[in-house]
């Protein structure tokens, strides 16, 4: 299948904004609720899910759905084992209240992320988070930009905007100069998929690591030049596809821990600016 155009994925990533705002909205109606107007059910150890979650979900199923009828729309709560099946072609991947254990405990960091991936690349996507004041909204082709193309022409390459202005990667150039993200799974019963043997690795060599508990907010700060890479493991595609698209688009590089291709449904992932990529990969092999 040939790859999707920009103009295309221009007009898909204002979609997945429209309905991000839209989310956010009817989520945001809920937030610092209290327990007589929150109910929190445990889906498994230390993951929680809310009636927000839940009504969020329902509606960008119900709006992608009448906007885009001709795309499948996978959503969080729909159930992990129907949620991660690789697909092929376009896909809307949703996380209707990513940092949900933020939300209940009245953080603001929190958002709702709409991404599309094409034949599993991330290509386009918006994430919204309200209670910072942030939305991100970003487009790259899966296909390569064709020979002779100017790299800094959207229509080819692809972009990437923070509150509606172009946003694009840090020039950090040393790991001891970089502020890295992560987070950790809800399952951390083992090493290493529980990532604190990574996470001590990489606090000596880095000049800060940070912890805020919504990955699809990390990776939009990658791509607006705030960190200057994040890496986490045991992720989803609805945790991933939107972030993902932004970093792309914003020129940031998106590896597996290995330095191998990414699989966005296995969710071991390094995305950066490029330039302190290879050495932090090097911290995990």
């Amino acid at each position: 299948m040939s790859g999707r155009g920009s103009a295309e994925l221009l007009e898909l990533s204002g979609i997945a904004l429209r309905v991000a705002e839209e989310a956010a909205a009817l989520v945001q109606a809920g937030f610092r609720a209290g327990p007589r107007g929150l109910r929190v059910e445990e889906k498994g150890p230390h993951d929680l899910v809310t009636q927000f979650d839940r009504a969020s979900e329902d509606l960008l199923v119900a709006r992608l759905g009448a906007l885009t009828p001709g795309i499948a729309v996978v959503g969080e709560e729909q159930g992990a084992a129907r949620a991660a099946e690789p697909r092929g072609g376009l896909v809307w991947y949703v996380d209707p209240l990513d940092g949900t254990t933020n939300f209940v405990h009245g953080h603001p960091f929190w958002c709702v992320s709409v991404g599309l991936m094409d034949d599993d690349t991330p290509v386009a996507g918006a994430v919204v988070a309200p209670m910072l004041g942030l939305r991100w909204t970003g487009f790259r082709p899966r296909e390569p930009a064709p020979p002779g193309a100017s790299p800094e022409a959207p229509a080819v390459a692809g972009e990437a905007r923070r509150n509606g202005e172009r946003c694009a990667v840090s020039a950090t150039a040393s790991l001891a100069h970089a502020m890295v993200a992560t987070g950790f799974p809800t399952v951390r019963d083992r090493a290493p998929d529980n990532n604190f043997d990574a996470f001590m690795t990489v606090k000596r060599k880095a000049q800060a690591v940070r912890r805020c508990g919504s990955a699809a907010i990390d990776l939009c700060m990658v791509a607006d030049g705030t960190y200057d890479a994040y890496w986490e493991r045991r992720l989803h595609a609805w945790d991933v596809a939107a972030g993902s698209a932004i970093v792309r688009g914003a020129g940031g590089v998106i590896t597996a821990l290995d330095g191998g291709p990414p699989d966005y449904h296995v969710g071991n992932i390094v995305a950066s600016n490029g330039l302190v990529h290879d050495p932090i990969i090097a911290l995990f092999t």
